[in-house]
């Protein structure tokens, strides 16, 4: 691993393990910066149903890659990609430790792998098409559909997630070959620390439902409201995020409150065990804790050994990253 590249802390782990405070506590106690790796916190107005940081917690940190986009904004892989890594140079070049924090799995490994989307050009018109064919049999029968085509695809996209189904089977039929075959992993622009976070899945399950329960005293749907009144158009990227699709459906009169709300804890669920698939215990790149008491003391003490490994003094960090401007 070439020692020129911008080193990068990821505290990666399933939804709800309590990423966002032990992040917090130890890029304080590093001297760092936190670089969201959520796609959804990209967006203005969606607080509420992201568990976006708040801004107690943004000052207690600088956070990056929150709040820079509206709604009905599409961020492509390749610009997240590029506006993580100028975001990390930032952050060398004042001496901090930069830490990417959250994210799905395959979002996550797409940033730090240095993946490069599949070379076909957008079709416009077959795109149309299957979005049509979307309409008539549900996202989620077209979901069904890739399946048939391309299984080990569709199960690494959310079924309810048509922008990233309908790409999927562009390509395919674009192409003539399986989507799966056509990611290409390139190299990472970075020097990784991988740490993982887990808990035991019953305890994330009672934490999920906690969780969506405090979104909605907070005012979920009045967000999401607020978000549609504003013209965010409901079928956008943004908003087919897990808790705004339930209760967007709500607003429609699709589902009466509490079936929206046990949606949304169900499709939580889902989402942690598709997160399963891409965080493997026995991924000898990370390094896991389950999460107690003493977590954040041992996750400390690898962070300090591996930044003592490699000599990552604020001085270094400066120089590496002037290294990475020129």
């Amino acid at each position: 691993m070439s020692l020129e590249k911008l080193p990068l802390v990821a505290i990666l782990g399933p939804t709800a393990v309590g990423k966002t405070e032990l992040a917090l506590r130890l890029a304080e106690e590093f001297q760092g910066e936190i670089i969201s790796a959520d796609s959804r916190l990209l967006y203005r107005g969606m607080d509420i149903g992201t568990a976006k940081p708040t801004p107690e917690e943004r000052r207690r940190v600088p956070h990056h890659l929150i709040d820079v986009a509206s709604p009905d904004e599409t961020w492509s892989l390749a610009r997240v990609q590029a506006a993580v890594r100028q975001a990390a140079r930032e952050i060398c070049s004042r001496g901090r430790l930069p830490f990417l924090v959250g994210g799905a799995g395959q979002y996550l490994r797409a940033i730090i792998q240095g993946w490069q989307a599949p070379a076909a050009p957008p079709d416009p018109r077959l795109r149309a098409a299957l979005e049509r064919w979307a309409a008539g049999i549900t996202p989620v029968g077209l979901h069904q559909r890739l399946s048939r085509l391309d299984p080990q695809a569709a199960q690494n996209l959310d079924p309810r997630n048509l922008r990233r189904t309908v790409r999927a089977l562009e390509v395919i039929l674009s192409t003539g070959r399986l989507f799966s075959q056509q990611r290409r992993q390139g190299e990472s622009p970075y020097q990784l620390l991988l740490l993982g976070l887990t808990r035991p899945r019953q305890e994330l399950y009672q934490r999920i439902d906690a969780r969506v329960e405090a979104m909605l005293a907070a005012g979920l749907v009045d967000e999401v409201r607020a978000l549609l009144e504003a013209g965010a158009p409901p079928n956008s990227p943004a908003l087919s995020a897990i808790g705004y699709r339930e209760i967007i459906d709500y607003l429609r009169g699709v589902y009466n409150l509490e079936e929206a709300i046990a949606r949304i804890k169900r499709d939580t669920r889902l989402l942690v065990r598709r997160q399963a698939n891409w965080f493997k215990a026995q991924d000898p790149q990370i390094v896991w804790f389950q999460v107690d008491e003493r977590t954040q003391g041992r996750m400390a003490a690898v962070i300090a050994d591996w930044r003592a490994e490699r000599g990552l003094t604020p001085e270094a960090l400066t120089c590496l990253a002037d290294i990475q401007a020129e």
